[in-house]
């Protein structure tokens, strides 16, 4: 019996994913749960796990390939034991196996109930040269506890009719060697106008499109608001060191993510989508948060953000972002956003105007804190400002309405402590 692995589910708004690497080659054996592939999609890379005991049949999907949510990217094959001697007619073209066990050499006389491994690939072989599982037992197994490969088997009719197998040729360089070949051989055509080409794929090609998908789906707006964040400067300066003792970083992010819920309660817009001719508000606040990979942002969230205090939420934080820089992050903690915050800021960016993280409202670009001239009473003093640049979508928030959110952030990190009330 034969059954379909599918692309899984990944998280709202992800359609797709590109198949970066198959552990398993096919005919090869795999247990429950055991990683079959490494998936890449525009948020995280996922592990897919074998849903049963068997045999990788046959790989649909291969590395490289981008594939839809639901659709099968291999076949798994049950273990099927056949009797010994049975010959591999039309019936058996399709991918069988029996019962593990090394195939022993032909010296050794193996008795007769012994029980192979026969991997689709050495089946399909089989029926090629007409051999039976009876030839098989004669043949020394060079795979993994003496199983029979499908080099043992094209050697065995080589031999068998006079003739020798042909060499098979070199595997070609993985894709980021030929990528690497690729760009030295476009700097030797060109010594004094060097160009390094580099594909578009894995994560960079798929933030590319969801942004597309983004700018075509939403019409942009992004409105500024300027933030004096002097006192919230001074406050984290004064506890910081609590929180290191607890082996946590105390950052600007769990203010932003606590005044951002603070916001979101009194303006719902900020939270919601447009599903057809629908609106969802939505009343829970998972918090998405876009952390730096090296390789790409990603967006884990937080959810139920405006239950959490802000030691929780930095805990929280600091758990989210060592796993998205590792890529271990589970497929819950890259679902379900229903609002963004992204810093740039933390590079030195002092004014952006982000993309909307679909199928979300809004998004929130939190900017470098710099000292500056400010007037004070009509005076000049040097405080602690910073910007913050929200991107919405102007079928769903109107510009009063993201101003006031905008209002009701600024006021909670000017005045930090009511984020503790």
């Amino acid at each position: 019996m034969a059954i379909e692995v599918l692309m899984p589910h990944m998280g709202e708004s992800v359609a797709e994913g590109r198949i970066l690497h198959w552990f398993k080659r096919e005919g090869e054996p795999v247990r429950r749960d055991e990683t079959l592939a490494e998936v890449e999609t525009d948020k995280a890379n996922v592990e897919i796990p074998a849903p049963q005991d068997g045999v990788l049949g046959k790989i649909l999907a291969p590395e490289g390939h981008v594939a839809p949510v639901g659709a099968a990217i291999a076949v798994l094959e049950a273990r099927l034991t056949a009797p010994a001697g049975a010959p591999l007619g039309r019936g058996a073209a399709q991918p069988v196996a029996v019962h593990p066990g090394s195939a022993p050499s032909a010296a050794a006389g193996p008795p007769r109930d012994h029980r192979l491994t026969i991997t689709p690939v050495v089946a399909k072989v089989m029926e090629r040269h007409g051999l039976t599982l009876e030839d098989v037992r004669n043949i020394r197994g060079s795979g993994d506890g003496g199983r029979v490969t499908k080099q043992d088997i094209l050697a065995y009719a080589a031999r068998r009719g006079g003739g020798a197998p042909a060499a098979a040729p070199p595997p070609p360089p993985p894709a980021g060697e030929r990528a690497a070949l690729a760009a030295e051989a476009h700097e030797v055509a060109g010594l004094d106008e060097p160009v390094e080409e580099i594909p578009l794929t894995g994560l960079r090609r798929a933030i590319a499109e969801h942004m597309v998908r983004s700018k075509h789906a939403a019409p942009h707006v992004t409105t500024v608001a300027e933030v004096d964040m002097t006192t919230l400067v001074e406050f984290r300066e004064r506890h910081k060191g609590r929180f290191k003792e607890e082996g946590v970083a105390l950052t600007y992010m769990p203010f932003f993510v606590k005044a951002v819920c603070a916001g979101l309660m009194a303006f719902p817009a900020l939270n919601a989508s447009m599903e057809g001719e629908k609106l969802l508000l939505r009343r829970y606040y998972h918090i998405g948060v876009a952390v730096e990979t090296g390789a790409g942002l990603v967006v884990p969230v937080i959810r139920h953000a405006d239950r959490a205090s802000i030691r929780e939420l930095a805990k929280a934080l600091h758990r989210v972002a060592e796993g998205a820089r590792a890529r271990k992050l589970l497929a819950a903690d890259l679902e379900g956003g229903t609002f963004t915050i992204t810093n740039p800021g933390v590079f030195g960016g002092i004014l952006s105007t982000p993309i909307i993280h679909q199928p979300q409202a809004a998004i929130l670009g939190v900017q470098a804190i710099q000292k500056r001239p400010v007037v004070r009473e009509d005076r000049i003093a040097i405080r602690s400002m910073m910007y913050l640049c929200l991107s919405y979508d102007h079928r769903i928030v109107d510009g009063a309405t993201a101003v006031q959110f905008l209002q009701t952030v600024r006021r909670h990190l000017e005045d930090p402590l009511e984020l503790f009330v």
